[in-house]
């Protein structure tokens, strides 16, 4: 498990994010991250309508031997049902250990949101070496680059208001990968974030 994000990336440094999108345009983003390359994906479900949305994308990933993760994941509650709807990892804004030991417990990997050092060192000690970096828009690529000097073992993937324009200077900054979602939607974008795939690769 502890290898999950790591083996994830090595493909290419992105992710897709997609939040409050119907079930159809759900799926249909999560085939454009795909068709790119990009193995995560990411749904949020932050209301109980997303759930749906989750769970579309879940088998839309089983039939092209792919995995979706659950984002906004904030409570022990929420870490049962988004494994059951078939989550193969979570992702979480903020740093909560008891929802780290739920995902731990049921095998899912884990993704904490850190801002600052002491949140950082937190989520070391409980074992969890990648971090969301939110948000990293306002963060920016100067706090990457602080906070890998002390912590050069945390993998960051850089979260919240980025696009294939600004990408590039988190994953300059030393972001292990960067997490993107209106992007995808953006024709304008996508050959830009198919050239951050190749240039990992």
């Amino acid at each position: 498990m502890t290898d999950f994000f790591a083996r994830a990336f090595a493909a290419g440094p992105v992710m897709g994010i997609f939040r409050g999108y119907d079930v159809p345009r759900t799926v249909d983003t999560c085939a454009r991250a795909w068709d790119l390359g990009i193995e995560l994906v990411e749904v949020t479900v932050q209301d109980r309508a997303a759930m749906d949305s989750l769970r579309a994308a879940v088998a839309a990933g089983r039939e092209r031997g792919r995995v979706v993760g659950a984002g906004t994941v904030t409570s022990v509650e929420q870490v049962a049902e988004v494994a059951e709807a078939g989550a193969a990892f979570t992702v979480a804004p903020g740093l909560l250990p008891e929802v780290a030991a739920a995902c731990r417990e049921r095998g899912l990997p884990h993704l904490p949101g850190v801002a600052t050092a002491t949140e950082v060192s937190r989520a070391r000690a409980l074992g969890l070496m990648w971090q969301k970096a939110f948000p990293a828009a306002q963060l920016g690529a100067g706090w990457i680059r602080a906070l890998r000097g002390p912590f050069p073992d945390v993998s960051f993937v850089a979260t919240g208001g980025l696009d294939a324009h600004t990408a590039g200077d988190f994953l300059s900054a030393g972001c292990r990968a960067v997490a993107v979602g209106s992007a995808l939607d953006d024709p304008a974008q996508l050959p830009l974030l198919a050239e951050l795939m190749k240039s990992s690769s």
